[in-house]
Formats: C-alpha cells, sequence, structure tokens
C-alpha cells in the first residue's frame, strides 16, 4: 500500500521561500509519475508541477520560474522548492503519485495516490 507524507509547509512573507517534502512509503519512488497540487477552500484542486519517473517535469504557467521539482530516489522524496512565493500562492499543498498515467501530467484524475496535504501561508 503506497502512502506519501508532507512536510515543510508553514507561514512566509512575500517574497520568501519554503521547501515542501513528500515521502512515499510501500514502494520505490523511482517507479512513480509524481506530483504537486494546491487547493484554497471553495475551489478546485490545481496541478502546480510534475515529474515523471525518467525525470521530465512540467510546471503551470503560474509557477514558472519560481517553484522547482525534483525527486531523491535514494530517500523515496519528492520536493517542491518554492521561491519567490506570493500571496496568492497560500493554499493546502498535496502530493500525489500514480504508477503509470498517459494523461496530462497536471490533471488531478490521473493520480491515484495522494498526502494528507501541508498548508503553505504567504503574507503580503
Amino acid at each position: 500500500q503506497v502512502q506519501l507524507v508532507e512536510s515543510g509547509g508553514g507561514s512566509v512573507q512575500a517574497g520568501g521561500s519554503l521547501r515542501l517534502s513528500c515521502v512515499l512509503s510501500g514502494n520505490a519512488l523511482r517507479y512513480y509519475y509524481m506530483a504537486w497540487f494546491r487547493q484554497v477552500p471553495g475551489k478546485e484542486r490545481e496541478g502546480v508541477a510534475a515529474i515523471s519517473n525518467i525525470g521530465i517535469t512540467t510546471y503551470a504557467d503560474s509557477v514558472k520560474g519560481r517553484f522547482t521539482i525534483s525527486k531523491d530516489n535514494t530517500k523515496n522524496t519528492l520536493i517542491l522548492q518554492m521561491d519567490g512565493l506570493k500571496a496568492e500562492d497560500t493554499a493546502i499543498y498535496y502530493c500525489a503519485a500514480v504508477f503509470f498515467t498517459s494523461g496530462p501530467p497536471l490533471s488531478e484524475s490521473g493520480y491515484d495516490y495522494w498526502g494528507q496535504g501541508t498548508q503553505v501561508t504567504v503574507s503580503s
């Protein structure tokens, strides 16, 4: 049974940085397509960044140039480095995984496993 546990959320002022981590247990992360999503109460969950099993990355336009997704297969850990944070980045951030997908990397429906979420709050 694959499980995902996020950490690293918190509060920061606009322009600051945060680093989110997601540990996958129950299998080897290197086999999985991984992604970060975020959700604001009352709004749909949106894809932020994704990384394929071979390391191909995809970013939402809203975070390109500011966020970097990466993974450490030796530690079964997915990372989201967030720089230049803006108030509109405030949301609950979720880690997601799927063994294989041929669909759009940032489509919520393409992922089978989800973490519990971690809150990111950016004050302006």
